[in-house]
């Protein structure tokens, strides 16, 4: 090499060397700042049991066979994981609790239907006849409440919603300066777009599906937003609402075909008089499974996104479902059965507990909590995460999480709060409520006040055991606390029908679901796939 050349390369290199340190040192600069980056990974439709990490380790069924998702379990390793984390139960009303830091009976969210101009009971004919009254719920959040964004603003953040809104309402007007609009389900079921004009959608994954339930391009979004916050050195808050876990499954053809060749799966092709080669989508369970690891593998991007732009020690990722569920997947493995009683729409555990996973500054990796939390408790959190002081916001039932999570060993106080859950609507189900206390649960039905109903969580997750009969002292005080906490937060509340007819009741399609999963006294059956 002559000298010239010699002492070209020798500048070139140089220069090069001085920029990437340049690079390095603005980067520290910005992210020593002290205030750190939270993302919430919040996902649709997934049960307490819908992940490769056990909720619970003592329980074989608190976690789901077959599927792969080990970014999923580095999150478990780095950061700690919430044997009872709670939510709403059904998908609405739990996000504005995650946006608000209020209970849905506080926020009058409750459900997301339209109320027909109806201001309180829901007078529909279709429950014309039904024993009591129903409630409507509110429609929007109110003008007037304080959302996450709108607390982290004054503390210099800049906060992005990407994917499923679903509250009504532009997420821009609750301080997101980027988001996808007033999005609900529709725009997550992907297959619909490749049906010709009139025709269903296709009855397989098509070939050309690359982008199943926009997981892949929401999350290159989310990857944007933050690329463009590190460089312009502002801390951030970053809501990725996945479409997937919800109903109309879709995923990658190559990662349907590898689950579609699980021993498990064939067996239940064959248990089920199913071909893998022409199976329908909504039967096959290689669907549903593939979408969980397409999942995981966008969940890895972001993380390995954070880690790229030097913000992993300084950022915390929040893993949350938007309510509890009841996956079948569960039953590929014939030693398992469901852990909990009923499903999405009812508050019993099938319906509220949540899978939840956190890393993030100051977590000890591969720690647990097995304190009751809510997605009403993320609000303050995150103002605490980002400086401010949590106690000053107004009006919510949340409680910041961060001591605990940092280390603290929460108060007897905190460990025996009550909890509230409410659901006054028929639908699929039948107006009722529910409260959680430490390791007691009491719900009510409306159509039943007759039948009070406590429950023993320590050792009856399933809610088979109702002990109200041999606890009448506790059982009416969490009941009269729940009604004068819903009276304080003026909650709707169902009203007796004096229309009620027994046998158009009874003649109504969802009847004998009403009843199965309805009050009981005692000790009820168990049902085929529980134990």
């Amino acid at each position: 090499m002559n000298a010239t050349l010699f002492n070209r390369t020798a500048s070139l290199s140089f220069s090069l060397f001085l920029a990437i340190f340049l690079c390095q040192c603005a980067r520290a600069e910005r992210t020593d700042s002290g205030k750190p980056n939270i993302v919430l990974l919040f996902i649709d439709d997934w049960a307490w049991n819908g992940t490769p990490v056990a909720m619970d380790d003592a329980l074989g069924n608190s976690k789901m066979p077959v599927l792969e998702m080990p970014n999923i379990e580095r999150l478990a390793r780095e950061g700690m994981k919430f044997r009872n984390a709670y939510a709403s139960p059904q998908c609405s009303p739990s996000r504005v609790c995650v946006q608000t830091g209020q209970s849905s009976p506080r926020s009058g969210y409750t459900v997301y239907m339209n109320s027909r101009g109806q201001d309180y009971y829901d007078e529909s004919r279709m429950y014309k006849n039904f024993p009591v009254v129903g409630c409507v719920s509110d429609q929007t959040i109110d003008p007037d409440t304080v959302t996450i964004p709108e607390a982290l603003a004054p503390l210099g953040y800049v906060s992005a919603h990407v994917g499923k809104w679903h509250m009504r309402g532009n997420p821009g007007d609750e301080g997101y300066v980027l988001h996808d609009g007033n999005t609900d389900n529709k725009p997550g079921n992907t297959l619909a777009s490749f049906a010709k004009e009139g025709e269903a959608k296709p009855r397989r994954i098509p070939e050309k599906l690359t982008d199943p339930k926009l997981m892949f391009s929401t999350t290159a979004k989310a990857i944007g937003f933050m690329e463009q916050q590190v460089a312009a050195g502002n801390p951030f808050y970053l809501q990725i609402s996945h479409y997937a876990m919800h109903a109309g499954s879709e995923c990658l053809p190559a990662t349907r075909e590898k689950y579609a060749n699980h021993p498990l799966v064939e067996d239940w092709y064959k248990a089920n008089n199913k071909d893998k080669d022409t199976v329908r989508l909504g039967d096959d369970p290689a669907v549903w499974l593939g979408m969980g690891e397409d999942l995981d593998g966008r969940i890895g991007a972001v993380l390995e996104k954070i880690e790229a732009l030097g913000i992993e020690d300084n950022t915390y990722v929040v893993l949350v479902s938007d309510n509890g569920y009841r996956h079948k997947e569960l039953l590929l493995d014939p030693e398992l059965k469901q852990p909990h009683h009923g499903a999405k729409w009812w508050v019993w555990q099938g319906g509220i507990r949540v899978p939840m996973i956190v890393k993030g500054p100051g977590i000890k990796a591969g720690s647990e909590f097995n304190g009751n939390v809510v997605n009403y408790d993320f609000l303050p959190t995150f103002v605490d995460w980002a400086g401010g002081d949590s106690s000053m916001l107004m009006n919510i039932d949340g409680v910041s999480l961060a001591p605990y999570m940092a280390g603290q060993p929460p108060t007897e106080a905190f460990l025996n709060r009550n909890l509230y859950f409410h659901y006054p609507h028929y639908r699929t189900t039948m107006p009722h409520s529910a409260v959680v206390s430490g390791n007691r649960k009491l719900l009510h039905f409306y159509e039943r006040p007759d039948i009070p109903m406590l429950f023993d969580l320590s050792d009856d997750i399933g809610e088979v055991h109702n002990i109200a009969a041999t606890h009448p002292e506790e059982h009416r005080r969490l009941y009269d606390e729940m009604m004068q906490y819903f009276d304080e937060v003026g909650a709707r509340i169902p009203k007796r029908n004096p229309d009620y007819d027994p046998a158009t009741y009874k003649g109504s399609k969802e009847y004998s679901a009403r009843v199965q999963w309805g009050p009981f006294t005692g000790s009820r059956q168990l049902e085929a796939d529980e134990r």
